[in-house]
């Protein structure tokens, strides 16, 4: 078995756990499966409050093409940053922002 079939059998058995979607989302952006826009979404929808979710679905979207969805969820991600005052997350979801407004420019 490998570690999504393990994280996925998991999940089975704790759905409510937004660890366990993360670390799905992650091995699926791994191996570049459509899957991954399935579990970041599920995470963005079903536990908006786990900030992990925000840095790496951000970039996942917007390595997709997908600026307009990244950039929202870095927004959203900044502001439950700010929130939680989690300095250092907030500094590396600005950055990440920043350098894909640049990007696009």
């Amino acid at each position: 078995m490998n570690r999504l079939e393990y994280l996925l059998q998991l999940h089975k058995e704790q759905p409510n756990d937004p660890f366990l979607v993360y670390g799905i989302a992650l091995e699926h952006k791994k191996i570049d499966s459509d899957e991954t826009a399935v579990y970041f979404n599920l995470l963005l929808n079903s536990f908006p409050d786990y900030l992990a979710t925000y840095y790496q679905a951000a970039e996942y979207f917007a390595e997709k093409g997908i600026y307009e969805k990244a950039l929202e969820i870095y927004d959203k991600g900044i502001q439950l940053a700010t929130d939680l005052n989690e300095m250092k997350t907030l500094a590396e979801l600005k950055n990440a922002k920043q350098n894909l407004e640049i990007d696009l420019m």
